[in-house]
């Protein structure tokens, strides 16, 4: 799945004026549910930048360094941003939601908050809907939540997340700001500022959980696995393949490492002449599939020795 900067650059234009114009309504009404959506456009925003640096980070060529490229910066840098949700966006609300039930405020004239929210609804409402054309043109026929488990770009479904997120979170507010000012609560208002919190802590542990999965080297998928090791197993010179281990260096990067055994009569040549024939079979098959590291093992001459310690007398 391909990094999407359309949808990217979508949420960080919504948010940016979105977070403005929250903070100053916030401020005006002394709304603590609308400070905290404040909060969590300011989170995203930063978000959106952060995953541009890690899409540009990562797109960085191999060096001494670091041989096989810097792919993994996206991948350390996505579960970077799942931290500052759950931190700063999550956190700071639920906190900000707490004062404000202790010690709830009279509340303003919502006119103003009631505008912006309005106005947030349809900036995030329009960078969802972004996400989400951005998002099926890469899932294909896949569910929604077996694209998001299969994606090796978090990029895809940060985004995605994020507004999510953000319009739940702003018809949450809406409604018991509503409340609030119709039962004379203000209470209520601290209520939406803990729930919306809570939402934004839940998509974080997700958005941690698959970026974490990648970080800490994900490999493909079993299926995929078969596939290489028949391709693998084709070739004449091969007896069987006794491993392959696999790791996203990107998502559009793949290192790959096969223990081979090799049949017993060939010699060095031949076998160097295997080697290089099956990495361009795996390459023109696998596109993903950047480094290919092959190992030959002396199959028949390992289970020899096996079996002649097996039939050693034990003392």
């Amino acid at each position: 799945m391909a990094t999407s900067h359309k949808s990217i650059y979508g949420a960080l234009a919504a948010n940016v004026l979105i977070a403005v114009t929250k903070f100053i309504a916030g401020a005006v009404t002394n709304s603590g549910s609308m400070i905290s959506e404040g909060v969590h456009s300011m989170v995203d925003t930063i978000n959106e930048l952060l995953l541009l640096l890690g899409i540009y980070k990562s797109q960085k060529p191999p060096d001494v360094e670091r041989p096989f490229g810097y792919g993994k910066e996206l991948y350390f840098w996505s579960f970077i941003v799942s931290i500052l949700i759950f931190g700063l966006g999550g956190g700071i609300s639920i906190y900000q939601g707490y004062l404000h039930i202790r010690q709830p405020e009279n509340l303003g004239d919502p006119f103003w908050n009631y505008i912006v929210l309005g106005a947030s609804v349809i900036f995030e409402g329009t960078s969802l809907i972004i996400a989400i054309k951005e998002f099926n043109k890469v899932r294909g026929d896949q569910s929604w939540w077996e694209a998001i488990v299969r994606s090796k770009d978090p990029s895809n479904f940060l985004v995605l997340f994020e507004d999510s997120a953000a319009v739940t979170g702003l018809f949450v507010v809406m409604i018991f700001m509503y409340l609030s000012h119709a039962l004379n609560k203000p209470i209520l208002d601290g209520v939406a500022s803990v729930i919306v919190g809570l939402l934004l802590v839940a998509v974080s542990l997700v958005l941690a959980r698959e970026s974490y999965s990648l970080l800490m080297g994900e490999g493909i998928a079993p299926v995929t696995k078969k596939r290489i090791i028949a391709l693998v197993e084709k070739d004449e010179a091969v007896l069987k393949v006794i491993n392959i281990i696999s790791d996203y260096r990107a998502p559009d990067e793949v290192l790959l490492l096969l223990i081979v055994a090799f049949k017993d009569d060939l010699d060095t040549g031949e076998i160097n002449e295997a080697i290089a024939r099956i990495r361009e079979e795996i390459k023109e098959c696998f596109h993903l599939v950047e480094y290919i590291i092959i190992q030959p093992e002396f199959y028949k001459a390992k289970q020899q020795a096996t079996n002649i310690d097996e039939q050693l007398p034990m003392f």
